[in-house]
């Protein structure tokens, strides 16, 4: 039974993990129906904003944990913030706002574009800015007094601080994100912008921002996601927002796309299934290189038998 549990609590933290990336996914569908393929690199770059700003305050290595978490951790977590919301509004207005109203194949091409894009350019052009390391390999993420490496003990439970981090990361923006959707005045232009844009922008409501918004929304919980990635990993690299990003987007999915809770359910339920395939699974089918098969083989199932999602979110065609 102890280790039901320990599984349960590893499910828990990578579900949370691709939970965090799956609201972006979910959050920018919901307003524009469209796919963002480039989310995974908007992940990937939060994580190396987050190094980028840890190399900017002078690569600490021995502050003690109270400054560690109180004082390194935010900042790098606000940095990876920038990068990713920066990347992403550039990404918004020069990839998809001109591609707006065009048939649905375009914007989808633009997507995998600048995924390929994002990916090359931090690949050979990160290690040319003096003092950078070189991205063509993993690179270490730094390490983070009073996290990397510490464990929790709750009787015979052993949890990992980084899982304690990423667990709480999604419940924290999921509340904040419920209440900005549903209390904020942008929220509900943003509800209202999903419904109908056209009778939303006579209504009075700049769709643009709201679009942006959306975007800048789901790119800060990405570099939310890229920071605790890289606590969980002990490293980060030009590809880690492909198979990550593929992952979130089928918890999306499966939780029912355009539905913020439903990704939040998508993603822990596909951490869950992966965590437990690889333990109670016998023989080669339960092996680690099976784990992403059983992940796939769910979606295929919910989306057979229940083609809306979990969570049932209604997807109105605009097309």
């Amino acid at each position: 039974m102890d280790l039901f549990f320990q599984q349960l609590v590893n499910g828990l933290s990578l579900g949370s993990l691709y939970g965090l990336i799956a609201v972006g996914y979910t959050v920018v569908y919901g307003i524009v129906q469209l796919i963002n393929f480039a989310h995974g690199e908007v992940f990937m770059i939060g994580a190396f904003g987050a190094f980028t700003t840890w190399l900017a305050i002078g690569q600490p290595q021995e502050w003690s944990w109270p400054m560690a978490i109180f004082v390194m951790l935010p900042l790098m977590v606000l940095g990876g913030m920038i990068a990713a919301v920066g990347i992403a509004l550039v990404m918004e207005r020069f990839a998809y706002r001109p591609l707006r109203g065009a048939p649905r194949l375009a914007p989808l091409i633009s997507a995998i574009g600048v995924s390929i894009a994002l990916q090359e350019a931090v690949r050979l052009g990160y290690g040319l800015i003096p003092g950078f390391p070189s991205a063509k390999s993993a690179i270490p993420f730094p390490h983070v007094t009073g996290i990397t490496g510490e464990t929790v003990n709750l009787g015979a439970l052993s949890v990992q601080k980084s899982a304690v981090f990423t667990i709480g990361a999604l419940v924290v923006c999921t509340i904040f994100l419920g209440w900005f959707v549903n209390k904020t005045k942008m929220g509900r232009a943003m509800k209202a912008t999903s419904q109908d844009p056209d009778t939303a922008r006579l209504m009075g409501i700049n769709v643009d921002r709201v679009i942006m918004v959306a975007f800048a929304v789901g790119a800060a919980l990405a570099a939310v996601a890229g920071v605790a990635h890289g606590l969980r990993y002990n490293n980060i690299d030009f590809k880690m927002g492909f198979l990550s990003g593929l992952k979130a987007f089928a918890a999306a999915v499966l939780g029912g796309i355009g539905n913020i809770n439903g990704a939040v359910v998508g993603g822990l339920v596909l951490g869950m299934v992966e965590v437990f395939a690889t333990t109670y699974i016998p023989g080669q089918f339960g092996s680690s290189a099976w784990k992403d098969v059983w992940a796939f083989i769910l979606l295929i199932l919910v989306l057979v038998f229940r083609p809306q999602g979990l969570l049932g979110a209604r997807v109105v065609d605009r097309a």
